[in-house]
């Protein structure tokens, strides 16, 4: 399946727990200011790639722990990222999805395609950066308001369940 990428990043230690495969998709309308990654807003940019290829990537890393998608916002491919988040749980993967997206906006708007990109992912990182919550010391997320949720968890019991390594 195509995808909108800005690149691949293989062996990350910053994008979720272990050594990640992260994709950063592109296209993203939040536009937070100060965005780590402001050259994935722009939908035109980037470029065209396969899932299947990207996938490939991952199966020839023995040491990866997972894959990451961030952005831009995967929220806007689900399609396509729910084929990857798929595929990495095929190979004994775990997947973490990055969104400015709310958990609580995600399940309000029910869309069918981002809730099942939201069912195959394990961790989400939540909604937007805000500058002002900006801190370093904040393990795999840029800003406080930002929560790094147990998906299966609290889809299971109907309340935010933090992960918790």
């Amino acid at each position: 399946m195509r995808i909108k990428i800005s690149g691949v990043v293989n062996d990350s230690i910053v994008d979720g727990a272990g050594f990640r495969l992260t994709v950063f998709t592109q296209g993203c309308h939040h536009n937070c200011p100060g965005c780590h990654n402001p050259q994935t807003h722009d939908p035109e940019g980037g470029f065209w790639s396969d899932t299947e290829d990207i996938l490939n990537v991952a199966v020839e890393n023995p040491l990866l722990d997972g894959i990451t998608l961030s952005g831009g916002d995967p929220m806007e491919q689900p399609a396509p990222c729910t084929a990857l988040a798929e595929g990495a749980h095929k190979m004994g993967l775990n997947v973490w999805t990055y969104t400015g997206y709310t958990w609580e906006a995600l399940l309000e708007e029910n869309n069918p395609e981002r809730m099942m990109l939201l069912k195959s992912t394990d961790v989400l990182v939540d909604g937007p950066f805000l500058m002002d919550q900006r801190s370093l010391e904040l393990r795999f997320k840029g800003s406080k308001n930002q929560r790094t949720i147990d998906v299966k968890k609290s889809l299971e019991t109907g309340e935010i369940i933090l992960w918790d390594n």
